[in-house]
Parts: C-alpha cells; sequence; structure tokens
C-alpha cells in the first residue's frame, strides 16, 4: 500500500503517539485564543504576583502571596490559596481549588472540581474519640502533569506529597497524604493510593485499583483494573488481583490457600493419572 500510495504519509513505528502530536496540532489550530488580563469579577490579593500574560477568569480568587506564572490561564470560579504557586503555560479548568502553599510546574492541566492539598485523612483514636492531627504539608507537582475532573491529592501531614513530571491522572482518583508518585506514571479512573504509598516511575494503575498505605510500587509495576494491592511490589512486571472480603482471619487462610492452587493441582493430576480408567 505504501508504495502506491502517493500522497502525504507519515510512516512511524508509533502510528498512536504520531496521531496524538497531529492531532494537538489542529486543537492547537483551531483553539479560541486566550486573552490574558484579570477579569473584573476575580479577585486578587495585593500581595499575590499574576504574570501580566496569565488570564484570570470571573470570580477566581487568588490569595495572598500567591504566585500566577507566565501565560497561565485560570478560569472562572477557581480559587489558589495563600503562598500557591502555578508555573508558566499551566491551565486551571473551572472551579479548581488549589489549597495555601501546593505547588505545580509548568505546562500543568488541572481539570474541573480537582482538589489540590486538602487535608490528609490523619486521625488519632483516643478511648474511642477521634483527635486531628494537623496536615501542615503541602502537594507538591512536577512539569507537564495532567489532573483529571474531581481528582483529589491530599497535603501531607509533616513532609509534602510529590507527583513528579509527566504523571497523568484520570477523573475521580483519590491521592492520600505523604503519597510519592513517580515520574510518568498514570492511573486510570477510581484509582485509590492510600497514605504514605510509594509509586514508582512509568507505573500504570488500571481503573478502580486500590494501593494500601505504606506499600512500594516500583518502577515499571503494571496493576490491572479493579486489583488490590495489599504488598509491596518490588519487582517490575503486571498484577492482576481481586479477592472477595471475609473475615479477616478466614481471608488470610483462604489467600494462603489460593496462592497454592497451582501445585495443588498438579498433584491431583498426578494422583488422578495413577487410578484405574473408568469405562
Amino acid at each position: 500500500m505504501c508504495e502506491t500510495y502517493r500522497g502525504a504519509r507519515l510512516i512511524t513505528h508509533n502510528p498512536y503517539a504520531y496521531f496524538a502530536r497531529t492531532a494537538q496540532f489542529f486543537a492547537q489550530k483551531n483553539a479560541i485564543p486566550v486573552r490574558s488580563g484579570i477579569h473584573p469579577t476575580a479577585f486578587v490579593d495585593p500581595s499575590a504576583k499574576v504574570s501580566s500574560t496569565a488570564s484570570i477568569g470571573p470570580h477566581c480568587t487568588i490569595d495572598a502571596d500567591a504566585v500566577i506564572g507566565q501565560y497561565c490561564v485560570v478560569e472562572s470560579g477557581c480559587y489558589v490559596g495563600r503562598g500557591a504557586e502555578l508555573g508558566a503555560h499551566t491551565h486551571f479548568f473551572p472551579n479548581v481549588t488549589f489549597y495555601a502553599d501546593c505547588r505545580i510546574g509548568e505546562r500543568g492541566i488541572i481539570h474541573s472540581g480537582a482538589v489540590i492539598g486538602a487535608d490528609g485523612f490523619g486521625f488519632a483514636n483516643d478511648a474511642g474519640a477521634w483527635i486531628k492531627i494537623p496536615q501542615t504539608g503541602r502537594v507538591v507537582i512536577g512539569n507537564d502533569v495532567e489532573i483529571g475532573a474531581n481528582t483529589s491529592i491530599d497535603r501531607g501531614a509533616l513532609a509534602d506529597t510529590v507527583i513528579e513530571d509527566g504523571v497523568k491522572l484520570d477523573n475521580l482518583i483519590q491521592i492520600g497524604h505523604n503519597v510519592s508518585v513517580g515520574a510518568h506514571t498514570a492511573m486510570a479512573g477510581c484509582v485509590g493510593i492510600a497514605g504514605s504509598a510509594k509509586i514508582g516511575a512509568h507505573c500504570t494503575l488500571g481503573g478502580g485499583a486500590i494501593v494500601l498505605g505504606h506499600l512500594q510500587l516500583v518502577d515499571h509495576v503494571h496493576v490491572s483494573a479493579a486489583s488490590v494491592v495489599t504488598r509491596s511490589l518490588l519487582q517490575a512486571g503486571t498484577y492482576s488481583g481481586v479477592f472477595p472480603i471475609d473475615n479477616n482471619d478466614s481471608w488470610q487462610k483462604n489467600a494462603a490457600t489460593l496462592r497454592q492452587l497451582h501445585s495443588l493441582r498438579d498433584r491431583i493430576k498426578q494422583l488422578e493419572s495413577g487410578l484405574p480408567q473408568r469405562g
């Protein structure tokens, strides 16, 4: 086909990536130009630093000491908290909440309804009552990160929650406090990462996957959709697993048995091979 076709063509080992770049090209050509400036209905604290090339939309709030970098777009209804910083060319779609002291690098994209920097789920139990642990860390996000609609990333308790360069997060994801997500990792919708988990670089997590707190996933780990990660994954590869909820003691026994099913099957086959054949 390539030998007979005489029109313009792109020949590449990665057609999908080139499709993405081509689509970006035409999207930029057709994009509505963004006007720099601050909408009259927006509130910008006098101590905030907003680049003259940035665009601040209607009914936004830019709190004290916040920094909005060059060519940023902050669409209507967004809140940028005290001391927060947006790197150049970052785009907040409507109604993003970006809490105090959080950071995002250059060319970030945060979609509507995302909440960045809310308190992590930190409580100590005292005689049956829950005592709040103040969450004094930040959320620090690198360059070229995209965060989907209604995704929540909690601020750290003491240290920071860290999202490294190139991470892509889908809609409705929960990232707990003090989580670290390595560069160029991608997560599909409804993933939940519990507090203090460390996710390596170039990992993928399918929709609805869960990673329990304080676990580690090394680089290039791929977790299938709806899997529940209950132990650290210290070797690159693809992992899957769903097990029904049960009384914890019973669940642990059944899980231990389940891990032996393959060897039990082989033993049964050996036993059957020694039995007399029927009919």
